[in-house]
């Protein structure tokens, strides 16, 4: 298997478990202490980190279906919005990121008879766990929180518009071929490392670092400025992944 293929592995993955649990397939026999080790504190000591030009903050789905109120709530995740909010002002560059559906998606386990939210069906593309009906193309689950204040974004990656393939990443769709052509605008700009936050942590945001560390960019994941859906273990599943893939987790204070 080449290191690509791996890759895509290993992203699939978070989508065969039933449910939202996202299991990462087979697991190593130390994986109780690889799930204990990843629930531990970061170090207190910070890293002052000092983004510059090179540098995007790339702010995953902060939208009203996945706040609370919404049809497809992340738990407290109207919390991080401040963080986002502060952290932002440390950068010259971001990009917003909006889940941005046909009424009628394929995720939708509306579309699939005798299926309910959080079940599993087999797709072209791989297992695709169903999903509530949400971010509806213009309505206003779809919309960016209004709390969100980042008048300096450059870019919203709009995701998940092909009514036959999901998109968890803001740089390819679940297929894992399909460019939204982040990478592509990153490069153009001489941007070479990409810090991300936003909802959730063991979904999207985790899906987008992955894929970002894979096209090459230095990735980190700011753990308080995230929220993850946390089914069955799937939060710290999803840092050991993404501690694979090569991404880093620090935390705001982490940034100078």
């Amino acid at each position: 298997m080449t290191s690509d293929q791996n890759s895509v592995s290993t992203r699939r993955a978070f989508l065969v478990a039933a449910g939202a649990t996202a299991a990462l397939g087979a697991l190593p026999s130390t994986f109780p202490d690889a799930i204990a080790q990843a629930a531990k504190p970061l170090a207190a000591k910070p890293l002052a980190l000092k983004p510059g030009p090179d540098s995007a903050l790339i702010v995953v789905d902060v939208q009203n279906c996945f706040t609370p109120g919404g049809s497809l709530a992340v738990k407290d995740g109207e919390q991080i919005i401040p963080v986002i909010n502060t952290l932002a002002k440390k950068f010259q560059n971001v990009v917003l990121t909006q889940d941005w559906h046909t009424a009628k998606h394929i995720s939708f386990a509306s579309q699939h008879a005798g299926k309910k939210p959080f079940d599993t069906v087999k797709l072209p593309y791989g297992n695709q766990v169903l999903w509530p009906d949400h971010c509806v193309q213009g309505t206003d689950g779809a919309a960016i929180h209004k709390d969100i204040n980042i008048p300096h974004a450059q870019l919203i990656i709009r995701k998940g518009f092909n009514p036959l393939v999901d998109s968890y990443s803001a740089f390819l769709e679940a297929d894992a071929k399909s460019s939204t052509g982040l990478a592509g605008y990153l490069r153009s700009r001489k941007i070479t490392s990409a810090y991300v936050v936003g909802l959730a942590t063991d979904f999207c945001v985790a899906w987008t670092a992955m894929d970002g560390r894979r096209a090459g960019f230095k990735t980190y994941v700011i753990e308080d400025a995230c929220r993850g859906i946390d089914a069955n273990g799937s939060l710290a599943k999803a840092w050991i992944a993404m501690d694979r893939a090569g991404v880093k987790r620090i935390k705001s204070t982490d940034l100078g």
